[in-house]
């Protein structure tokens, strides 16, 4: 059985998007375009909670695609069941 990471709170599962090394043409991009810190929502938690108790939404949603921080986020590379 697999088992699907879903995020609690305010926290946002993100899917980074490899851009393709060349074109559809066959023209091969440099390496330098192809760093881009991009990726694509895959999971959203429910929310976070204010001081009133009141359900504060988060304002992405799955299929989003959001620009990612250079040094930030956490990776997770597979999980085991």
């Amino acid at each position: 059985m697999a088992k699907r990471l879903i995020p609690c709170l305010n926290r946002v599962l993100v899917e980074k998007i490899v851009p393709p090394s060349k074109t559809n043409s066959g023209i091969l991009l440099p390496e330098k375009t192809t760093k881009l810190n991009s990726g694509k929502v895959v999971a959203v938690g429910p929310g976070a909670r204010d001081r009133d108790g009141n359900l504060v939404p988060v304002s992405v949603k799955e299929g989003d695609v959001v620009l990612l921080p250079e040094y930030g986020g956490t990776e997770v590379s597979s999980v085991q069941g």
